[in-house]
């Protein structure tokens, strides 16, 4: 699907494109089966899930689209092991939703061993506000980011599934601050997710209240180990992104550009080193991305809408997906995706970029001026890379050069 209107790129092709049939997608999930690759897709404006078969990137094939329930974000999704995880939230002022009428909330499971064919098996609930950004790498368990009754903002649900039709939590964690009836000092503290996994520990992205390490080896009484606060430093949403990297003692860690036209403090992106995970130190930061000479751009504030990072690769154990800990992609609203050389975890620097070009239609409410806002990136194993875009589809890439 050909588009019609330039973009920028620097050391980086694009390969192919789909407009997901004008309903944009927000985040990206993959699964590989049978020798074909399917990425699934969770829109933004419209509610429920797509399928598209990729196993040729130059020509993705629109397979299927699931509806999702009236009034309510379905823009997260999860698969693995055969399952697909959708979140369902209650949709945030602003962004289309009907005040007063009902949404569903928690999420959605699926069985999805018929790639094309999702058939839903069972219903959680938060009884709350629903869930944001999950993690599910296969198994029983799913760490859910969401509402709870008598908290604010979400908090981590530990979730099993081993009987679809009956979810339960079985763990949960929150921050005392969270309390409703905790005194407020103007923080936001919220697990924004997902609580990425690794081993008996739990990387938390919580808002203000930083980037946390738990302790989980017994889910029942999860420990704090440490606590990385960047309170007052970042952007309203706090931190947004905690991956670890634990074959090199490192992790990533950003927050997310929320006011347009860079009204807020500066964003922050960089990495961090965990060797002793009691006292992670930030030891770097990704430099900040600048507009190329041909844009007629000073700095990416000047281009309207949100510029600063949002969505990072994550690849979850997943063997269809791209593990590298030399590498960095990350999503940076109206500049595009950014890649970084991180070999040099004091050092990272910018490899390439891909910007799309400027939307011809505007589908959702967002952003007020019509730019790129490119949300999630999603890389797979054979190196193909896929970015979502606010206002139009799917961009399929490839890095012109195959770092050692």
């Amino acid at each position: 699907m050909p588009l019609a209107s330039p973009h920028f790129a620097h050391n980086i092709e694009l390969v192919g494109y789909h407009d997901l049939n004008r309903k944009p997608a927000f985040k990206l999930a993959m699964q590989e089966k049978n020798g074909r690759w399917y990425l699934y897709a969770a829109h933004l404006w419209h509610s429920g899930w797509s399928v598209l078969d990729v196993t040729d990137p130059a020509a993705p094939e629109y397979a299927a689209f699931v509806a999702g329930p009236e009034n309510t974000w379905t823009i997260q999704v999860q698969v693995a092991d055969g399952k697909m995880i959708t979140a369902l939230e209650r949709i945030a002022p602003g962004w289309g939703g009907q005040d007063g009428k009902p949404f569903a909330e928690g999420f959605y499971l699926w069985d999805v061993e018929q790639p094309t064919k999702p058939r839903r098996l069972g219903h959680y609930r938060t009884n709350s506000t629903g869930t944001h950004r999950n993690f599910y790498d296969g198994g029983n368990l799913v760490h859910a980011a969401g509402g709870a009754p008598g908290y604010d903002g979400k908090v981590y649900h530990v979730v099993d599934i081993a009987d679809p039709s009956n979810p339960k939590q079985v763990a949960f964690f929150a921050l005392e601050e969270q309390r409703r009836d905790a005194a407020k000092s103007g923080a936001k503290f919220s697990l924004h997710g997902p609580a990425h996994i690794e081993g008996d520990r739990a990387f938390l992205s919580y808002g203000d209240g930083g980037g946390i390490i738990l302790d989980v080896a017994d889910m029942q009484h999860p420990r704090i180990v440490s606590r990385l606060a960047f309170q007052g430093l970042c952007s309203r949403q706090g931190i947004h992104t905690y991956i670890p990297l634990p074959r090199r003692n490192l992790a990533l860690i950003n927050d997310e550009a929320i006011a347009e036209n860079g009204d807020e403090n500066l964003n922050l992106a960089g990495i961090v080193d965990i060797a002793n995970e009691s006292e992670p130190r930030l030891i770097s930061l990704f430099p900040l991305p600048a507009p190329p000479e041909e844009s007629g751009f000073k700095n990416f504030y000047k281009k309207g809408g949100r510029f600063g990072p949002h969505n990072q690769h994550h690849p979850n154990h997943q063997a269809c997906l791209e593990d590298r800990d030399d590498l960095a992609y990350l999503t940076y609203f109206n500049a595009g995706l950014r890649v970084y050389d991180i070999r040099d975890a004091r050092a990272p620097k910018e490899i390439a970029y891909f910007i799309p070009p400027d939307p011809k239609e505007r589908i959702g409410t967002k952003p007020s001026k019509l730019v790129p806002q490119v949300e999630d990136v999603l890389v797979d194993r054979r190196g193909f890379i896929y970015i979502s875009e606010k206002n139009q589809g799917i961009f399929i890439l490839r890095l012109n050069q195959v770092w050692a």
